[in-house]
């Protein structure tokens, strides 16, 4: 059986130079060397580079942790060879080839290994919806108890990861779109890299693509409705405030005209026996139980 896929690992330029097709562009050469950096994920493409196809994909991996990890994988084939560079990841993971293997031991074609690598890489996608489903779900759950400012911190956070990944899916898609159109392809007559029969194992993945397109903007809507419910919690919270400010100012509002009353200095009436002190008193306190009796009738407490 012919050895037609070979996978590296973080590979060094002697490994990679060893089984790369020969005249590789040194452009991409450079690219598959690239280590990955985390601040700005790769732009996933796929694009013919005179005999071969180059292709960049960013896979959706689960780290222990349960958190989603992107993981760079890059290729190049030709109609005879697929050599794959998987890039390990700051937190120690790769993405994992398992998907290839049964195509590779059925000695299948290169345009099929290609076929069995994107579309791996487009289910993983699938996963990804999963948890950013899950991570909202979890947050909506605990709008109420947490603190608003923890509130607008874990929104912002998943509408940033939302906004990353729509533009790694898009991208992905695109290229996708590249090979069913014909525009990436290298080989000539009947040997050529995706015959007809295998660009059609490409519609499924595209549809698959864009149906993670429209379920990451479901998602965003509902990251939408869950910024609303905060606006509207706080919105309450503040009226709730509001409202108990001004009954405490009602409260306090007659007494002060009674014991400013009271303070007023009328020569010889304030001498009589019914002012006195506990009949200010008892009128400070009659006055409070009405208002407070009437705040309670009208539910306004």
């Amino acid at each position: 059986m012919a050895t037609r896929w070979t996978d590296l690992l973080d590979p060094t330029h002697e490994e990679l130079q060893a089984v790369l097709p020969a005249h590789v562009a040194s452009e991409v050469v450079d690219a598959l060397l690239a280590p990955t950096v985390t601040a700005r994920e790769p732009l996933p493409l796929i694009e013919s580079h005179g005999s071969c196809v180059f292709g960049v994909l960013v896979a959706m991996g689960t780290r222990a942790d349960g958190r989603i990890d992107a993981q760079e994988v890059d290729f190049v084939a030709t109609p005879e060879r697929l050599v794959t560079v998987r890039k390990t990841t700051t937190e120690g993971t790769a993405y994992d080839p398992a998907a290839l293997h049964p195509a590779h031991d059925e000695d299948a074609a290169v345009g099929v290994l290609v076929h069995r690598l994107v579309d791996d890489v487009a289910d993983s996608y699938l996963e990804l919806l999963n948890a950013v489903y899950a991570e909202i779900d979890d947050l909506e759950d605990q709008i109420d108890t947490m603190r608003p400012a923890r509130v607008r911190l874990r929104l912002s956070e998943i509408r940033h990861e939302l906004l990353r990944r729509r533009r790694t899916v898009s991208a992905t898609r695109a290229a996708v779109r590249r090979i069913l159109d014909g525009r990436v392809e290298v080989g000539d007559g009947d040997h050529v890299l995706f015959p007809p029969e295998i660009e059609r194992f490409f519609g499924d993945t595209y549809d698959t693509l864009i149906r993670v397109t429209e379920e990451l903007d479901i998602a965003r809507d509902l990251l939408a409705g869950a910024r609303d419910h905060l606006q509207a919690k706080v919105a309450e919270t503040q009226n709730e405030v509001g409202k108990k400010l001004t009954v405490i100012a009602s409260l306090v509002l007659v007494p002060s005209l009674i014991v400013g009353f009271y303070g007023q200095n009328f020569a010889g009436e304030f001498s009589q026996g019914y002012w006195t002190v506990g009949v200010s008193t008892g009128l400070i306190v009659t006055s409070t139980l009405v208002q407070l009796a009437l705040f309670r009738w009208r539910r306004w407490i």
